[in-house]
Parts: structure tokens; C-alpha cells; sequence
């Protein structure tokens, strides 16, 4: 005569046994789960400071779109044929800030300038495709940019600052 084992069959104490333990690694779950997730930002941390992509392909030729990134103006200019021979034809020695046309912007994506639209002199937004330089004019005190957005006339001590961005592709780049 044999008997049967706990093992072979299962008993109700073995299946109290389960149930409690699964009710308890549940419960342990979600009671750390709200401590775990308190530690990481807040949404509006990480959109204050993450990178953005902005899509050009709608970007005609000519035209500039402004996004913000981090609070601040981003001019993106898609520059014309006529714009980038220009701005390489300045002698960088004349220059206030002397900076190449081609340090300015991403090898093989001339067409495209990316700027901070923040003057250099005391922080006003220039507009785009204004005074003399077919670049940025700043209307509080008459800095004006070419279309590199580097400093050509006016107060302004610096050229307008190109923000950290690469191209994701050939119409998308990431800022930040």
C-alpha cells in the first residue's frame, strides 16, 4: 500500500501557500512602485531641458522658422545660393567676432543656418531678413548680423551663438 505525497498532489494548505505569496509580491510592487517613480524628473524638467527634432522639409528655400529649446529662440534659416556666397565673400579679418561662414553651420548642410535669436548686446530678439546683411536686425539698439548671424554693425560684441544640433537625417535635425 502506497500513500500519496504532498508533492503529487497539491493541498489547499500548499495553494494558500501560492496565492499568499503572489498577493504579497503584488502589493510589495505596488507600494514601491509611487517611490521608484518619484525619483526620476518631473515632465516639465524634461521638456525644459531635452533635446527637440524639428522637421525642415516644410522649410522652403529662403525662409527661416523660430522654435524654442530651453526657453530660448532658435532661428533656422534655409539659406539661398545667393546668401551663403555672400557670406563667405566677407573677409573674415573684418569681422568684429571673425568667424568663417563654414564654422557656422554643418559640413555639407550649407544651406542651413541654425542661431540662437538672442542679441549678444543686451539679450533683445533680432528679426530675421532685415537690415543691410539679408540677415538679423536687432530693434532695440541697431545690431546688425549677416546671414551667417554673425555681427557686422551695431553694439553687439559677439556673433550670435549656433546652439549644440546635428542632423538626424537630411530634413530633421536635433537641437540639444
Amino acid at each position: 500500500m502506497t500513500t500519496a505525497s504532498s508533492a503529487d498532489h497539491p493541498t489547499r494548505r500548499d495553494f494558500l501557500f501560492v496565492a499568499t505569496g503572489a498577493a504579497a509580491a503584488v502589493g510589495g510592487a505596488a507600494a514601491l512602485w509611487p517611490f521608484v517613480s518619484q525619483m526620476n524628473p518631473d515632465a516639465s524638467t524634461i521638456a525644459a531641458g531635452a533635446p527637440i527634432e524639428v522637421d525642415l522639409s516644410p522649410v522652403a528655400e529662403g525662409q527661416d522658422i523660430k522654435v524654442f529649446w530651453r526657453g530660448k529662440p532658435i532661428y533656422i534659416s534655409h539659406r539661398t545660393k545667393k546668401q551663403i556666397d555672400e557670406a563667405r565673400a566677407v573677409p573674415v579679418a573684418s569681422l568684429p567676432d571673425p568667424q568663417s561662414d563654414e564654422a557656422r553651420v554643418k559640413a555639407g548642410h550649407d544651406q542651413w543656418l541654425v542661431v540662437i535669436g538672442i542679441c549678444t548686446h543686451l539679450g533683445c530678439i533680432p528679426i530675421a531678413h532685415e537690415g543691410n546683411y539679408d540677415g538679423f536686425f536687432c530693434p532695440c539698439h541697431g545690431s546688425q548680423y549677416d546671414s551667417s548671424g554673425r555681427i557686422r554693425q551695431g553694439p553687439a560684441p559677439l556673433n550670435l551663438a549656433v546652439p549644440p544640433y546635428q542632423f538626424v537625417s537630411d530634413t530633421k535635425i536635433q537641437i540639444g
